[in-house]
């Protein structure tokens, strides 16, 4: 895991949803191992206690974010258990891979509940607190698949170029009110959310190496955090690309859905 991070100050209570697994897991860990008390949540409660295990500084709060209520309710059970929240890392995401021949508006109204919806519940209470404090900072796990459509990412890259519209939404109004708002748009990375995968994933990077990335880059406070660099070329290049040239270009790559991910 390394040595531990020289973080900011003012990261003494950290929220992270979606941790029960992959980067939302790994950041945990390696928050508390640089002394910042993790509040951690997610459906599962067998895995947050296992990772509430894992260190003193973490404590679990079962969620699912989809329920606006109960997720109030744990943002308020944290601040009053921990204290304010000075880090919201909104993580919870789910990925379903379809193509239109196997459309399924089940899968796609669960991905827009979890990925989008779970965020917009999260902001509910984080908004008002920090606003109030003028002071705190909210990270947006969102991805490269919200840059442009994508075969395969039916259900998927619609909810992420939500998310990256809803942070460039945001982000003027809390920068007058001193509150920090991240965009954190990863490639691919090896999680068991991409491990159902069966087409080619290019620049894949350990879950690991991505937590690296994403506190170093929380560190610096930037609106965006996108990585790893070739992948960050090629979605930033796809953006401008006219559609002619665009879907000439998707068209030639492999697009095998595999077995779908709940």
């Amino acid at each position: 895991m390394g040595a531990p991070y020289n973080l900011p100050a003012d990261w003494k209570v950290v929220w992270i949803t979606g941790a029960s697994s992959g980067i939302g897991r790994e950041i945990a860990l390696r928050l508390a191992a640089s002394g910042v008390k993790v509040a951690v949540s997610a459906r599962s409660v067998e895995k947050l206690r296992e990772l509430e295990a894992a260190s003193p500084s973490i404590k679990a709060y079962p969620l699912d974010v989809v329920d606006l209520a109960a997720t109030h309710a744990a943002a308020d059970a944290i601040a009053r258990d921990l204290g304010p929240i000075d880090l919201a890392l909104l993580n919870a995401g789910v990925w379903h891979p379809m193509s239109a021949v196997t459309y399924d508006a089940a899968s796609v109204t669960n991905a827009l509940a979890v990925n989008y919806t779970g965020v917009t519940n999260a902001l509910s209470p984080l908004l008002p607190a920090m606003i109030a404090r003028r002071a705190g900072h909210i990270a947006i796990v969102s991805s490269v698949a919200g840059y442009r459509g994508l075969p395969v990412a039916i259900a998927y890259a619609p909810t992420k170029a939500a998310l990256i519209s809803l942070a460039e939404s945001l982000y003027p109004d809390l920068l007058d009110e001193n509150v920090k708002l991240t965009i954190v748009n990863p490639g691919f990375i090896d999680t068991p959310m991409t491990k159902v995968n069966t087409f080619p994933m290019p620049f894949m990077v350990t879950t690991e190496d991505a937590a690296d990335r994403i506190i170093k880059g929380l560190i610096k406070a930037p609106f965006e955090i996108v990585f790893p660099f070739r992948m960050k070329l090629l979605a930033k290049f796809s953006r401008v690309l006219p559609y002619r040239a665009y879907f000439g270009f998707i068209n030639t790559l492999p697009s095998d859905e595999g077995p779908t991910k709940t």
